[in-house]
């Protein structure tokens, strides 16, 4: 596996609402030791979309491993549409920023502002088409938006060598019992409220 798409949750589906948020970094150690591995056999890209929740947490993530246990990996943010941030509040857009100025490929599947969920589904079909496995931050017993990009990654599998890697609560919990035992108590559900109802609309 060459090139592995990241995705999960939306922010607002976990209940997540601040960049302090506890559970981030949880979210962040999952991904990565998700990641390691494949580096070792050969893994070179990350592809997310950039949205606010587990997209921009994972390209985080790579971008801390490219730091420290991973130079050679890269990672690449393919947006929906341009100035997808546009109604984000002034610490979102600093952190997206960040992402986008140290990421080393970014570009839009659509080359225009948002004008509808068509630019959400044509993201879904481009990503997994340019990609070789996905990573997908998602629990079936907490339905969400990541269940609509699962079900198309179940159909690719069917007749393509596409891994799913999932990450479900159980290996939040795990990781959090790893690596942050002492300082975030007895469970990863306590980090997270009850999610929203999925909405096809534009998120914010």
């Amino acid at each position: 596996m060459k090139r592995v798409l990241i995705t999960g949750y939306k922010a607002s589906e976990l209940g997540i609402f601040s960049l302090k948020h506890q559970g981030i970094p949880i979210i962040k150690k999952a991904i990565q030791k998700r990641l390691i591995p494949l580096v070792e056999e050969g893994l070179e890209w990350v592809v997310v979309s950039g949205g606010w929740g587990v997209e921009l947490w994972a390209a985080e993530a790579v971008l801390e491993l490219q730091a420290k246990a991973c130079p050679e990996l890269k990672l690449a943010v393919i947006t929906p549409f341009l100035e997808q941030e546009e109604n984000w509040s002034d610490e979102k857009k600093g952190c997206y920023t960040s992402v986008l100025n140290r990421a080393n490929y970014v570009n839009s599947i659509t080359k225009t502002k948002y004008e509808g969920p068509w630019q959400f589904k044509e993201r879904d079909k481009f990503l997994l088409r340019n990609s070789d496995g996905i990573i997908l931050v998602y629990d079936e017993d907490t339905e969400g938006s990541p269940k609509y990009m699962k079900m198309q990654a179940v159909q690719l599998a069917a007749n393509h060598d596409y891994p799913i890697i999932t990450i479900n609560a159980n290996d939040l919990q795990n990781a959090a019992e790893e690596d942050h035992e002492d300082a975030y108590g007895d469970s990863w559900t306590d980090m997270v409220d009850e999610p929203a109802n999925y909405n096809d609309d534009h998120e914010i």
